[in-house]
């Protein structure tokens, strides 16, 4: 018996295009997010005498969200409220923009002190989804995804990203809501259920089958794979290259059809 509300999800091989995360599908720029969210939290909370800062709180508050929704989520499991402020203000200013920004500028420190490269795994799966003719794009809630790109050396695979700084712009919700990824299959002239969203955290995966995408993937790098499956994950992965298997053939590698 199937259960009336699970939905039936597209095989990979029958997508047209892959919307990919950045931050910990990518690229290990996890890891980069989180030593910067410490040195943003780690102080500031002890200086309000509230409960220390932990990794599990980067992947219950902060993990997969807009920059700005993070620190609000996380001051307000701490008891703290601040005023919301402006994306101008300074790092030092005592509102939630300033936190947040106060964080980018620890992210840009870390990324240019230890820089970055992408998964071998998920670059062994990008560079065979396009040859197999499928669109990419990446979809993050960071601003840095440029950057992130660029540092990775693999920014000139993607024709398109939609980012932090893109979604700020053009008024998109941010992920658990679908309007970062619906706008990224919007660009490819292609409908959700054309598509696979990729993403490792439980906000994006929400995303995905929030705006009822083809296939959402989930890649666990620490979220855990119940919580990616109970949050929209059709299929869970450690690592992209073990999706290799089902994508289709690269079009030079399909033998020519046989004639009579």
């Amino acid at each position: 018996m199937t259960t009336p509300d699970r939905r039936t999800p597209a095989l990979l091989a029958e997508e047209r295009a892959l919307l990919f995360d950045l931050d910990g599908v990518l690229t290990p720029t996890a890891d980069v997010h989180m030593r910067a969210w410490s040195r943003l939290f780690t102080p500031y909370l002890a200086e309000h005498g509230v409960a220390p800062y932990t990794e599990q709180d980067y992947y219950t508050y902060v993990d997969g969200k807009p920059r700005y929704d993070g620190v609000r989520s996380l001051l307000t499991a701490r008891g703290i409220a601040l005023p919301e402020g402006t994306p101008d203000d300074g790092p030092d200013e005592e509102t939630v923009c300033g936190l947040g920004n106060r964080k980018n500028a620890a992210f840009t420190a870390e990324l240019e002190e230890n820089g970055v490269a992408p998964y071998p795994g998920s670059l062994r799966f990008l560079e065979a989804a396009i040859a197999a003719g499928y669109e990419v794009a990446v979809v993050s809630s960071s601003a840095n995804a440029k950057q992130v790109l660029r540092t990775a050396g693999i920014l000139d695979r993607f024709p398109v990203v939609v980012d932090g700084a893109v979604a700020r712009e053009d008024g998109l919700a941010g992920k658990p809501a679908p309007d970062t990824y619906l706008d990224a299959a919007g660009r490819f002239g292609l409908t959700a259920a054309q598509c696979v969203v990729v993403e490792d955290a439980t906000s994006g995966v929400a995303a995905g089958r929030n705006g009822a995408f083809g296939l959402v993937v989930g890649v666990d790098r620490g979220a855990g794979a119940d919580a990616l499956r109970e949050h929209g994950a059709d299929r869970v992965v450690t690592d992209l290259a073990d999706l290799l298997p089902d994508l289709p053939p690269a079009p030079s590698s399909v033998p020519p059809r046989k004639t009579a």
